[in-house]
Parts: structure tokens; sequence; C-alpha cells
């Protein structure tokens, strides 16, 4: 009897610490929102039969329903949605491993002295673990991979984490789906940085272009393209004939006297040629004076 009175102590004891952490988590995360976003849990039964009731008034809260099972609550804001998930998403608690729980991380146990007496060896030597002894206790030769990303902790690996005081999961509220003006989408859409957005804005305007261009639909990205190239033909079927204007008269003079613009080219650069090197010339001469004046001057003259 003494037995099971203690184990429900311990159970009691076990489940109140559990109650007053993660109530202390939840309002942890409702101060670090305050003034910015409020939160609110409830029954999902309750909630459905919330939004069922407001759906004839407004039709688009009817994508929320597929979203509310399991544990889950809503978090309303008006500011920066990918702030408030950072702030939401830094407030989590570690927590022991657990046998059977899916590995959120890969997890290693690391080389260094366990503190643990030599008759655990057989123990980690049945998990591969390379140990050994040291100063008399067990010593782990290398870092060793125990749970991979994704699997399920086995019961020896859960027991090795915890002997080694090693908590590699962590719990707390997490964004399953974001409501913005009737449409939800997935929290990863918060990831999209704001130069993958203009990236692909302007491929698609340069997409739209090119189409437009081809199929002679003009559209608003096309119009520019439209405008430089019909002004090219006009300018093509100008020099062709006996008609100009003045922002062609340069070219067409260009091409009537190409040899008139080609000599004057060289001039100008051997022009711009002499005009540097004449400040050379003249520092050069300053230089040999000052030579010529130090000539025949000793050092103890």
């Amino acid at each position: 009897m003494g037995g099971k009175s203690a184990n429900k102590a311990g159970y009691f004891d076990k489940l109140k610490g559990l109650l007053e952490e993660y109530k202390s988590q939840m309002h942890d995360t409702r101060i670090a929102l305050r003034g910015e976003a409020v939160v609110l849990m409830g029954k999902n039964t309750m909630v459905r039969r919330a939004l069922k009731g407001f759906i004839n008034e407004s039709p688009e809260y009817e994508r929320l329903l597929p979203f509310v099972k399991g544990n889950v609550g809503f978090i309303f804001t008006n500011g920066d949605l990918k702030a408030i998930r950072e702030k939401i998403l830094s407030n989590r608690v570690a927590a022991p491993a657990r046998a059977g729980a899916v590995a959120p991380i890969d997890t290693y146990v690391p080389a260094g002295n366990t503190g643990m007496e030599p008759g655990k060896t057989s123990f980690f030597q049945a998990l591969g673990v390379p140990t050994k002894i040291a100063r008399g206790t067990i010593e782990i030769t290398a870092d060793v991979l125990v749970t991979k990303a994704g699997e399920k902790v086995g019961a020896s690996e859960a027991t090795l984490l915890n002997l080694m005081n090693i908590s590699p999961f962590t719990y707390g509220m997490e964004i399953v789906q974001i409501y913005d003006q009737g449409q939800t989408f997935a929290s990863s859409v918060l990831d999209i940085e704001e130069s993958q957005l203009l990236k692909a804005f302007s491929t698609a305007i340069n997409t739209i272009a090119t189409i437009s261009l081809a199929t002679n639909y003009p559209t608003l990205p096309s119009v520019m393209h439209s405008i430089v190239n019909t002004y090219k033909n006009a300018i093509s079927v100008a020099i062709e004939v006996d008609y100009e204007w003045e922002a062609i008269h340069e070219l067409k003079d260009r091409i009537a006297n190409p040899d008139a613009y080609a000599s004057a080219a060289p001039a100008a650069a051997a022009a711009s040629t002499e005009s540097a090197a004449a400040p050379k010339a003249e520092e050069k001469k300053e230089e040999s004076e000052e030579e010529d004046e130090d000539m025949g001057f000793g050092l103890f003259d």
C-alpha cells in the first residue's frame, strides 16, 4: 500500500508541476503579445458551432472549419504577421525524450566523461556508444547520433538521453494556418523574403511584355517597348527618305558625312592627350631645375 500511495503522490506532484509550467508558458506568450495580438483558446466543438453560426453573414469563415481540430486556438492581430510568429515560436520549453515520440531534430550524445559508474558500460555498448573507463567512471570517446529527425525515439534511446540530462524536445505554440481577408494559407508563406517577391514580379512583367509583343496585343508592361520599337522604325524610315526632325538631324548628318566625324574624333583625342601631357612636361622641367640648383654644393659647403 505504501508503494502505491508514494507513486500516486509522485504522479500528483508531477501533474501539478507540468500544469504550472505550461500555464506559465502560455502566460508568458500572452505577455509577449500584449498590445499587438490577442490569444483566444476554447473547445473545438464550441468554436466550430460559433463559426457555423457566422457563415450565413460571412461565408469566408467556412475556410477555417477544416483547421479547428486537435489542440488549437486563435491569435488575432493587425500587426506584422512575421514579427508575431517570431514572438510565438521563441517561447518554447525544453522537455526530456519520450519513447515513441517523433524526434524533432537529430540528437547527439557528446564525447566526454559521464560521471557514471562502470557497471553501466553494458548499457552503452548495447546502444553502440563507444566508451572507456577513466578515473573509475564511464567516458564516451566519440560523439554518437542517438535519434534522427522524423523518426520515433526508442525506449533505450530515451533512457540514455534522460541519463545524460539531454532534453532534445521542445514544446510550445506553433502556427498551423494563417487567415487574412477571407483566405487561408500555410505559415511557410511568411518565410518568403521581399527580394524573392520582387524578383518573381519582375520575371512575370518581362514574360507578359514578351508575350504581348509576340502577339501584337498591347498591355501595360509592353507599352514602353512598343513605343521604343515604333520610334526606331520611324527613324529607319526617316533615314531612307528625305525627311528629318531636330532629334535625328545629327544622326543623318553622321550617316551622310562619316569622314567629317571620323577626322574630328582623333583630333579631339589628340587634344586631350596634349593637354594631359603639358602639366607632366612642366613638372619634369621644375624637377630638373631643382636638381641643377643642388649641384655643386657639398655637405660641408
